[in-house]
């Protein structure tokens, strides 16, 4: 028996008029349709006029792991299933990596019906360089956590695009500025495609600010690499960067070794810096006791 295909669909992000054309045939076609919320892909074949003719079933986090073996079995048993997620492109931060892995691993066939991406049109409306860009997904919701994944990649050159819950955005734009610097450029994207799309561009510190009153809506945040280190960074700065890897959980040799190369300079020259700042924190300013 020929095994099946696995058909990952890109969903609408907002507008129902930018699904790609394919996906309607794709729905009609499938032997089973596996989406992630089953309301919204009965919302959205309802707009796009079409009615699957398979077998409608769910896949999401919570059941994700138990659903694939069966879903793999039915692809192996020659069936065609199409992944839905509630928008976007499946297990671009949604599910479908498991299944996809899965699929993989027996040899079956994955193709995609390509669609409207958060990410990609975040990067187009941002106005940061996007030659070159990573995609870092979800934070953590934990500080502590949040603030060391950021770490990791404070020094990164490339523009970085997260999805973020409107509820953590200020928290998440206050660490970022902390973190990466308050003047970095960054845009939010929030509602794209939809009625009330809105893009705010600006420093991060300014708007951890304007984030701090509440934002609603789906939000991607395109935040702007770091800048190539062209000048010697001074000392204040170097203790900076030490002190927030150390803030994040480093250990001082590391996080001495890790802002050395990434500024070009000898260790020696961080060390002696943290040193200085150490004592000087430790003597404090002088108000003249003491003397005679």
């Amino acid at each position: 028996m020929t095994a099946g295909t696995l058909v990952l669909a890109g969903t609408p992000i907002g507008d129902t008029a930018d699904a790609p054309p394919r996906l309607a045939a794709e729905l009609v076609a499938a032997d089973i349709v596996a989406a992630e919320d089953t309301r919204r892909l009965r919302r959205l074949t309802q707009a796009l006029d079409v009615q699957p003719a398979g077998r409608v079933v769910s896949y999401f986090e919570g059941n994700e792991s138990a659903r694939t073996p069966e879903l793999v079995e039915a692809l192996a048993d020659g069936a065609r299933v199409l992944l839905v997620t509630d928008a976007g492109m499946p297990s671009v931060s949604d599910p479908g990596y498991r299944l996809v892995a899965a699929a993989v691993e027996r040899d079956i066939r994955v193709t995609a019906v390509p669609g409207p991406s958060a990410v990609l049109t975040a990067l187009a409306l941002s106005g940061l360089p996007v030659d070159r860009f990573c995609f870092e997904g979800f934070l953590p919701r934990k500080a502590g956590e949040r603030r060391s994944r950021l770490t990791e990649v404070a020094e990164e050159r490339r523009t970085l695009v997260y999805f973020e819950a409107p509820h953590r955005l200020d928290d998440t734009l206050a660490a970022m500025a902390d973190v990466f610097g308050a003047e970095r450029r960054a845009a939010v994207c929030r509602e794209l495609t939809k009625t009330y799309e809105e893009v705010k561009r600006g420093t991060l510190g300014d708007l951890a600010v304007w984030a701090a009153d509440g934002v609603r809506g789906e939000i991607t945040v395109v935040v702007e690499g770091a800048p190539e280190t062209t000048a010697e960074l001074d000392a204040d700065e170097l203790v900076r960067r030490v002190s927030i890897r150390e803030e994040a959980g480093e250990r001082r040799k590391e996080a001495i070794a890790a802002v050395a190369a990434d500024a070009g300079v000898p260790k020696r020259e961080v060390f002696d810096a943290v040193v200085a700042a150490k004592n000087a924190a430790r003597s404090g300013p002088s108000d003249g006791k003491g003397l005679s």
